[in-house]
């Protein structure tokens, strides 16, 4: 059979040459479309419900919100596993699918389901879903060097137009802020004093919720004007919450200033972010979509990156805290350094042995093909180009330079004795 095979591709010379340069233009395809990362992503192919309930303990949270919603997504076509978890104020559903099950998908299911279990979540509880992320989504860190602002300022910064920039880059999933402080009015109350004006502390809560909103109004007319009539009601101040009123007392308003005071303060953190120990620091982590080329995605972000830093406060750039492009570009030189040193020593020791070029362009040819032929696999079944499958194909050169050099020297030889029995045939005759 493949001494057949071996007579058909030398009497069709010319269709095998246009099949390898055929091979090898695709693969150089397969190359600049496959997916680039330098970790494989083994994570399992999950959704992530998120369901914040301040205040609450892990037991409020486990009974009232994560066992509903697990018994309810349990009904989903195609699931392996649903994994729950409980923690002060917040609960994380892990509904784990098929692997042959498609992301988006799966998140339809999810959120099909999600708008039936509302009604078994106590009021005002609105579970949301994660990003559309895996678990090695996190490609790229970055923080602020800002000396001339404060945690706080840097906090907003992050938070209402760098996080916002970033995230209309294709291939992002989500901007995760993470240092600082988010600003925040916090009331201190006096408890003697809501005792003495038997207000609660629910009603304190629900009046200045209430008195953080604009309110609708009409227009009318008045000499051949129109004029549009509304409340102005947002906070923007200490003083704005300092005069909400909440109940009347013996005809005089109670506000808020008579029960306690009003600060302006950072919200509740569970942790820092150091920067080597140079101090705290505030930046934001790039999540990568689903599925998506993280070569490409923290090319684009750094390309956004300088068109935000152009919008920022005098003397505030950004600096990089973690980059795995770094680590792609390592895998893809090391792949390209194997390859040219694997060529250059074949074709010497090939010209040093045998002084026949010919057949050290036969294993140079060889080796891109070959090469490039892993790649239409790669990108065929759905493999990224990551360290293990680099590794792979650097593994395999070698292997590839060896049966070309046996093959070759084969090959030479048996030309060598057909050589030698046709001048021995022709000397005779």
């Amino acid at each position: 059979m493949v001494r057949l095979l071996i007579q058909l591709a030398l009497r069709n010379r010319f269709v095998i040459l246009l099949l390898s340069g055929g091979l090898f233009i695709f693969g150089l395809y397969s190359i600049r479309e496959n997916p680039i990362d330098a970790i494989p992503d083994l994570s399992e192919n999950q959704v992530i419900v998120f369901t914040e309930w301040m205040g609450r303990s892990p037991q409020v949270m486990e009974d009232q919100v994560t066992y509903p919603l697990v018994s309810n997504l349990q009904g989903i076509p195609k699931i392996k596993n649903i994994r729950g978890t409980s923690m002060f104020g917040m609960s994380f559903v892990y509904v784990i699918f098929e692997d042959n099950v498609d992301i988006y998908w799966a998140r339809t299911r999810v959120l099909e389901r999600l708008n039936y279990a509302q009604r078994l979540l106590p009021q005002g509880i609105t579970p949301t879903l994660g990003p559309d992320g895996t678990g090695v989504g996190h490609i790229y860190w970055y923080h602020l060097d800002a000396p001339r602002m404060d945690l706080g300022e840097q906090r907003a910064l992050q938070d209402w137009y760098i996080k916002f920039a970033l995230q209309t880059v294709p291939g992002v999933a989500e901007i995760a802020s993470f240092g600082g402080f988010e600003k925040q009015y916090q009331l201190v109350v006096d408890p003697v004093k809501l005792q003495y004006y038997n207000i609660s502390l629910m009603d304190v809560m629900t009046q200045v919720r209430a008195n953080n909103n604009d309110v609708g109004g009409r227009k009318f007319e008045m000499a051949d004007m129109a004029y549009i009539i509304r409340g102005l009601g947002y906070i923007k101040s200490k003083e704005d919450v300092e005069n909400i009123a909440l109940r009347n007392y013996n005809g005089i308003p109670v506000r808020v200033k008579d029960i306690g005071s009003v600060q302006m303060g950072g919200d509740l953190r569970l942790g820092i972010f150091d920067a080597n120990g140079q101090g705290e620091v505030v930046g934001g982590i790039v999540v990568m979509r689903y599925g998506e080329n993280a070569d490409k995605v923290i090319t684009a972000v750094k390309a956004k990156m300088v068109e935000v830093e152009k919008g920022l406060p005098e003397g505030v750039t950004f600096k990089t805290s973690y980059d795995r492009s770094i680590l792609i570009k390592e895998a893809i030189e090391s792949v390209k350094g194997t390859l040219i040193e694997e060529m250059i020593t074949v074709s010497i020791v090939v010209i040093i042995f045998l002084f026949h070029w010919r057949s050290a362009a036969i294993i140079l040819i060889q080796l891109p093909i070959s090469v490039a032929v892993g790649f239409i696999l790669l990108q065929a079944f759905g493999i990224s180009s990551n360290i293990m499958s680099l590794t792979g194909i650097a593994l395999a050169i070698g292997v590839v330079v060896d049966d070309g050099i046996v093959m070759v020297e084969n090959s030479y030889r048996h030309m060598s004795e057909a050589q030698a029995v046709k001048s021995n045939s022709s000397d005779k005759a």
